[in-house]
């Protein structure tokens, strides 16, 4: 069964840098495009960046064009999503799971709570 652990969230002001981690097992990692997504409060799950086995990446969201980078370790099964002038609109809950365009597993993490506050 497929297991995604995140880590890395935290409270940051405005303006500050975050790096998240998505710790994958339980399937082929190397195969999959993987991505992230987050939640924020009274909100629906929104999917924002994706990473292809090739390392391509595309960020869905024009939010955090320019923001957010996605990248991956195949070595180590983990993809990350280093986050640049954050803003208190990135607040949310942070996923990851397989995938380019909607999530391929139906487990998901726990999450990683991210709040952008001053």
């Amino acid at each position: 069964q497929a297991q995604f652990v995140e880590s890395g969230g935290g409270l940051v002001r405005p303006g500050g840098d975050l790096r998240l981690s998505c710790a994958a097992s339980g399937f082929a990692f190397g195969i999959f495009a993987m991505s992230w997504y987050r939640q924020a409060p009274g909100r629906e799950r929104e999917l924002i960046a994706a990473v292809f086995t090739n390392g391509r990446t595309l960020h869905y969201e024009d939010s955090v064009k320019g923001r957010f980078t996605i990248s991956r370790d195949d070595a180590k099964s983990t993809v990350y999503l280093q986050m640049r002038s954050l803003k208190p609109e990135d607040t949310a809950v942070y996923y990851c799971n397989a995938g380019e365009s909607e999530p391929y597993f139906d487990s998901w993490g726990q999450g990683t709570q991210v709040t952008v506050s001053s």
